[in-house]
């Protein structure tokens, strides 16, 4: 021991498995890569930190899917489009009726999605490895492959070797390790701020309808809000209602308020925000209580296992998808997915203000393959929230449907790559756009008629 470090000695671990393509996060993005991958042949090992997949839809309770569409129709398809409507399929009939042919803002029933998501991963031929924390990258001696991973779980210790790597922890926690550049949050370190998430049940939606028709309210609730803020039952400087997402007419999800100075990336600033997330949530429930009816008997259900980020890293990467590509709508020849989500920046702190720009309807930016790519490293992809754009752009891209068509262009690159040199930067691009239209992606109308 010397100062504030251990030196611990020199040890040999197992090697537990071998793959073709590991991919590290079982959120959307890493559901859709390895349902890629495995479908494409390779073989695909998905490893997850917690005891369920789904990532911020199921571990922080975030209650709805943020739209599919540009406004005018799906662009987010493949198997981000599949997943969806397999959940609808599952959900109790009075959900299908009202949203069974909806594409955006469609209320996520959690313990549905969580069975959806192991039922696809399964049924595709990926392996599937809960309770496991990828601890360390092996590096070649270059230092540009990752060689293999260090998981730590209740069997202890081991390496999993593997071809390629996808990084869909949404922190670019596997791309850090490995030494990857990245950026986080804004120019002073600011980051947007978190949410705990929650479901409430022992609701009544029809007398909720009556009470929006009645009072002029909107969905968000400004006035209620505002009411118990000037009244001194709310903390001043929170924003309204962001969204009430009505599973069934008893039960509703809902996103409400911030936690802020919260970095997602580090296991203190974790800790923090779940204990005060949880003390603002048992404020927000009595103000729903005593403020809007329909609330009188809630009863609060669960908070989100962990508070809901926005942003922590993102990657430097061969290309950097800015502000000026998004207000542009522009498209690029090595396009991967399509983007039309507004930018949505959320304040980094209780005196800030919301950051809100939409596209025309109809419109949309592409999102290129180089984006997933980090500098200075050969093998390994990044896709997701943590993928290489500049801040105002993440504000944007974050969303679950961008994440599903991320990860499903990174399986399938990975799968390609892992058949030959497993070199990322060595796949045939246009061979990758044709495949994932043949699987439905949409890469717009250009590419869609060309391919």
């Amino acid at each position: 021991m010397s100062g504030n470090t251990l030196r611990l000695p020199a040890e040999e671990l197992v090697i537990s498995k071998e793959v073709d393509v590991l991919v590290a996060g079982g959120g959307p993005a890493g559901v859709a890569a390895a349902i890629s991958a495995a479908r494409s042949g390779a073989r695909t090992l998905l490893i997850e930190q917690r005891g369920f997949l789904g990532g911020m839809g199921t571990v922080a309770l975030v209650p709805a899917f943020c739209p599919y569409s540009d406004g005018e129709k799906a662009i987010i398809r493949g198997i981000g489009l599949e997943l969806l409507e397999r959940m609808k399929l599952q959900c109790e009939p009075d959900f299908q009726e009202r949203f069974g042919a909806e594409l955006d803002w469609v209320p996520i029933d959690p313990e549905v999605l969580k069975r959806v998501y192991d039922e696809a991963v399964t049924e595709s031929g990926a392996e599937v490895l809960l309770h496991t924390i990828a601890s360390q990258t092996v590096m070649d001696e270059g230092g540009r492959r990752v060689e293999g991973i260090v998981v730590v779980n209740k069997s202890g210790r081991s390496v999993i070797k593997a071809k390629t790597v996808i990084d869909t922890t949404g922190d670019a926690d596997l791309a850090a390790l490995a030494g990857a550049p990245f950026h986080k949050g804004g120019e002073a370190g600011e980051l947007q701020a978190a949410t705990m998430c929650y479901l409430l049940t022992h609701v009544d939606r029809p007398r909720f309808a009556q009470y929006l028709i009645e009072s002029g309210d909107t969905e968000q609730i400004h006035q209620a809000v505002q009411k118990a803020q000037a009244e001194g039952n709310l903390p001043q400087g929170r924003d309204s209602v962001s969204g009430l997402a009505w599973i069934a007419d008893y039960l509703v999800g809902v996103n409400f308020g911030h936690v802020f100075g919260i970095d997602g990336s580090r296991a203190e600033d974790l800790t923090r925000g779940a204990l005060e997330g949880r003390q603002l949530v048992r404020c927000q429930l009595d103000f729903f209580r005593a403020y809007v009816p329909g609330f009188e008997q809630a009863h609060l259900v669960s908070t989100g296992e962990q508070i809901g980020i926005r942003e922590t890293r993102r990657i430097v990467g061969d290309y950097v998808l800015t502000q000026e590509d998004f207000m542009n709508m522009a498209s690029f020849t090595d396009d991967i997915a399509r983007n039309a989500y507004f930018i949505d920046i959320h304040m980094a702190r209780s005196s800030g203000a919301m950051h809100i720009h939409h596209l025309p309807p109809g419109q949309s930016h592409g999102v290129p393959y180089r984006c997933m790519l980090p500098l200075g490293l050969d093998n390994l992809w990044v896709a997701g929230r943590a993928a290489s754009s500049d801040r105002v752009v993440q504000g944007s891209l974050r969303v679950m449907p961008n994440c599903f068509a991320m990860g499903q262009a990174a399986g399938l690159a990975a799968a390609m790559a892992s058949g030959a040199d497993s070199l990322s930067r060595k796949v045939n691009i246009a061979e990758l756009q044709r495949e994932l239209i043949r699987q439905g992606a949409w890469l717009g109308e250009a590419l869609s008629t060309q391919n």
